[in-house]
């Protein structure tokens, strides 16, 4: 059977050409639609893609709210491997922790939206499990690496989940306080925890 080429765009429309396009046409249809009842041929439509276009972004409804997570956990891996052996963890898991969700002030309206998906969206819980999971991982295998232990030994495992839960604070707070600056409350939680557990151990 040969395959039907991709509908043009609708007119109007400038063709979409990034994976940042098909996200915000997608978030713009979860605001009005919302997510369970917005499907993959409605997205492809408002977007003038075909199926086979939205399959070359993503790999399921799921993955729009996620973005590009893999490569961003690829540069995180990278970033957190060229720092210095003797750098104190508390400081470098501060700084990979801002790195990684810095946004860039025109993306911010729509990071706003995803993390609403991310966080409040039932049909995306059992998903962003599994990419929790994969974040804590390269967090446990840097820290398993400084302290010589395997990545699942508890002290690697304990500072991962650790991280993600300052992270998901921080997103909680930004999420309630459109005036809240994102990396202040990621490295701030960073920093309260620090200070909390072994006074003056800022760095």
């Amino acid at each position: 059977m040969t395959e039907k080429a991709d509908p043009a765009p609708r007119a109007g429309r400038k063709p979409i050409t990034s994976r940042a396009e098909v996200e915000h046409v997608a978030f713009e249809l979860f605001a009005s639609r919302g997510f369970d009842r917005t499907t993959i041929d409605d997205i492809a439509k408002a977007a003038g893609i075909g199926r086979r276009t939205f399959f070359r972004y993503f790999p399921s409804k799921n993955d729009i709210a996620w973005g590009d997570f893999d490569g961003q956990l690829d540069k995180m891996r990278k970033r957190l491997a060229s720092y210095p052996p003797d750098r104190p963890l508390p400081g470098v898991l501060r700084e990979a922790l801002v790195d990684f969700n810095r946004v860039d002030p025109s993306e911010a309206v729509w990071h706003r939206q995803r993390m609403e998906l991310i966080l409040t969206t039932p049909a995306l819980q059992a998903h962003s499990t599994l990419r929790y999971a994969d974040w804590r991982q390269v967090i446990a295998e840097f820290v398993g690496g400084r302290l010589g232990v395997p990545a699942s030994a508890l002290a690697p495992q304990t500072v991962a989940y650790t991280a993600l839960g300052i992270a998901l604070a921080a997103y909680e707070q930004w999420l309630r306080d459109p005036r809240a600056d994102l990396a202040e409350l990621m490295a701030a939680g960073v920093d309260e925890l620090t200070e909390t557990l072994v006074p003056g151990a800022r760095s």
